[in-house]
């Protein structure tokens, strides 16, 4: 039964938004424990994994249903829109918050410890440092006779520019079924939207063997002082979200493939495919201010 005109669903009490707590906690007390060679680190964090990805599973179900049983209206559209905008400006002063983070170790921080003595003597500061006791990067004056005591830093002609591509190109084809789905061409949808899908699972393969190569091979690791610790925060949480966005668009085209949505009414479609484009605008800010500059 639809809601009737004028009125608002009130969907009936919830466990889920506790079991996604329970499930982030335990993500991040995994994490945490990790950073500091804790032995049950690694286990928590599959666990607290797990459990989120349980609420995520549960959660878009009760939703799904909820949206196709005819339950909502124009009222609880606009209350969709509103938070989905909202949700997205969060997400946009927590990444406000990392990139201003960088701006002020790199262009304030670091030249103003160079010019003074209160902590290091001799400091020359420059940028990437990984600070007075850090390593030195490989292309430093100084020469060091330790490699391990050495990091080197990613270029963006590689695979940063690869995967630049990628997510730009992934922008590209999920506006293109974003019209196929307004113009019901429900085979163009479910090609484009899967393309979309592959382009940012090859962008996270990408970023993995990125990591791999950095901590393997470039003495670039979370611990090498603060430039370690500002470009994998910076590049880890963004693909963090493009994780969650990847899983957001799976969602979306597994129902497309069930014949859900249709061209005047596909939210969930719309609030996944803004969240796209965020991502991949943030990651031509990383591009620029984390591998170019």
């Amino acid at each position: 039964m639809s809601s009737a005109p004028g009125s608002y669903y009130v969907p009936n009490p919830s466990a889920w938004p506790i079991i996604g707590s329970i499930g982030l906690f335990t993500l991040l007390l995994g994490f945490m424990l990790f950073l500091n060679e804790g032995a049950a680190g690694t286990w928590l964090m599959i666990v607290g994994a797990g459990i989120v990805a349980l609420m995520m599973f549960g959660w878009f179900g009760t939703v799904i249903s909820e949206s196709e049983g005819g339950l909502y209206n124009d009222h609880v559209d606009m209350s969709f829109r509103m938070s989905m905008l909202w949700f997205i400006f969060s997400e946009v002063m927590f990444f406000a918050a990392f990139f201003g983070a960088l701006f002020y170790t790199r262009t304030l921080a670091v030249p103003w410890l160079a010019d003074t003595d209160l902590l290091w003597p001799n400091y020359e500061g420059g940028w990437p440092t990984a600070g007075p006791k850090g390593p030195l990067p490989i292309d430093a004056d100084t020469a060091v006779s330790d490699p391990a005591a050495q990091f080197s830093t990613i270029g963006p002609w590689g695979i940063p520019v690869l995967n630049t591509f990628l997510l730009l190109a992934s922008s590209v084809t999920v506006t293109i079924a974003h019209h196929a789905l307004k113009h019901n061409a429900r085979g163009n949808l479910i090609l484009w939207l899967g393309v979309t899908l592959v382009l940012g699972f090859v962008f996270l393969y990408f970023q993995a063997v990125e990591y791999s190569h950095a901590y393997g091979e470039l003495g670039l690791t979370l611990g090498t002082g603060v430039y370690g610790a500002t470009f994998f925060m910076l590049t880890g949480f963004h693909g963090l979200h493009v994780t969650i966005g990847a899983i957001m668009l799976t969602v979306v085209w597994l129902r497309c493939l069930r014949g859900h949505f249709k061209p005047e009414n596909h939210f969930a479609f719309e609030a996944s495919a803004w969240y796209w484009h965020f991502v991949d605008t943030v990651w031509v800010g990383l591009f620029v201010f984390v591998y170019v500059f």
